[in-house]
């Protein structure tokens, strides 16, 4: 059997900031192929969210892994919009370019401790203990 390997928060950071370099690394390969846009649509839906979100100091509670999962996506895809728009305003959109911006965004964000999620700090998805009510 083999040993299971720990998601430490630096291996997390590592994993990160590989996934950018590794989508853009695939651009490389021949056109239309899945192991061309696999790894560059995994990297643009997930990569610089959970790069603004992970990890966490103290790690994740319990409730707080949903809600990771659930704006990851949503903050990749505005930094991809917001990326993009500012690409072409200065007249330079490449697919390479694009990537090369969200890699370094991923690999600057992976540095510092993930933002703080509501679930995260306040417990939200815990359950209430039992016992006599607070007086």
């Amino acid at each position: 059997m083999a040993p299971r390997i720990q998601a430490t928060p630096q291996r997390v950071r590592v994993a990160l900031v590989l996934s950018g370099w590794f989508a853009l690394a695939a651009t490389l390969l021949p056109a239309g192929g899945p192991l061309r846009w696999v790894p560059v649509l995994l990297f643009t839906l997930i990569g610089p969210g959970l790069a603004l979100l992970l990890p966490m100091p103290d790690g994740l509670r319990p409730g707080s892994r949903l809600e990771v999962v659930a704006m990851a996506a949503p903050l990749s895809l505005s930094l991809g919009v917001l990326t993009a728009t500012a690409l072409f305003l200065v007249e330079r959109f490449s697919g390479a370019a694009f990537l090369v911006v969200l890699a370094l965004f991923t690999t600057a964000a992976a540095f510092f401790p993930g933002l703080p999620l509501p679930a995260a700090t306040r417990g939200a998805a815990e359950r209430p203990r039992r016992g006599p009510a607070p007086r």
